[in-house]
């Protein structure tokens, strides 16, 4: 049975973007019970949690700190960031924290994603990056780009375009092409590669559809589409496009299962084929 987030957010609609407007509450919340219990966190939580004025503020906060071992001023991080936020972005943050809460069954508060999930922290720092690249600053995006994946471990090129309630599990190894694309409510482990197949130019990255789940150390090379609701076995090397509704497994991967059509293998990360 899928766990409960504390906000009634159940089955496919647990990621809406509509209905996780109280997840920031429920940090604040979970932010001071922790400092109670914990009083060597009292100042970090007080200054990127309790006292900030916002979620923008929360985030921006969050992700600055993180980012810090560059030679480069918290503060000015920090602007940076908090520059870039806006609604729509803290609705996909929002959905993402959310999504995290219900399928990793190591995620027992919404704090705890924000606080120390780096695939949570890799995949916000590339929705800033985005942000950057399409405001034409492409530069300061691939800086920004690259401190992240040697803080927090995930490769993905700003210019890829990554939808909401999504989670990166673990986020070791992950790498997201140029031209990449992933809708809503997916779920992607460790070591996955979204690549080319070598040198060609222009779009040649996977299209990931919504409610897909990626197994660990899956291999998806080309400008190819993984149908809605799909699985990808772990350790498959995928070459061809993938219908909707199926589990593909091997090398190379081939469908070896057809699935309900009521299943959701972002949400149940069932890893079995």
């Amino acid at each position: 049975m899928p766990k409960s987030t504390g906000l009634g957010l159940a089955g496919p609609q647990a990621q809406s973007l509509d209905s996780v407007s109280a997840v920031w509450a429920v940090i604040r919340a979970e932010a001071n019970d922790l400092a109670t219990r914990e009083p060597i966190l009292r100042q970090l939580l007080a200054e990127q949690v309790t006292d900030t004025a916002g979620s923008h503020e929360i985030l921006a906060r969050v992700l600055a700190a993180r980012l810090s071992v560059a030679q480069v001023e918290t503060g000015d991080l920090f602007d940076l960031i908090l520059s870039t936020l806006d609604d729509d972005i803290m609705r996909k943050v929002e959905a993402d924290l959310a999504a995290v809460r219900e399928r990793d069954p190591a995620c027992t508060t919404f704090l705890h994603a924000l606080l120390n999930l780096k695939g949570f922290h890799a995949l916000q720092t590339h929705r800033i990056a985005h942000v950057l690249w399409n405001a034409g600053r492409p530069e300061i995006a691939t800086w920004l780009a690259n401190l992240a994946s040697l803080v927090f471990g995930p490769d993905i090129h700003p210019a890829a375009q990554i939808g909401a309630a999504i989670m990166l599990d673990h986020g070791s190894g992950i790498v997201i092409g140029e031209t990449a694309v992933i809708e809503d409510e997916v779920s992607i482990l460790q070591n996955v590669t979204l690549g080319g197949t070598g040198k060609e130019t222009g779009d040649r990255h996977p299209k990931i559809r919504h409610g897909v789940m990626i197994g660990a150390g899956a291999k998806i090379l080309g400008n190819i589409e993984i149908g809605a609701f799909s699985k990808i076995a772990a350790g498959s090397v995928v070459l061809k496009p993938v219908p909707e509704h199926c589990t593909v497994a091997g090398v190379p991967a081939a469908v070896v299962r057809i699935h309900r059509a009521d299943e959701i293998p972002a949400e149940t990360m069932d890893q079995n084929i």
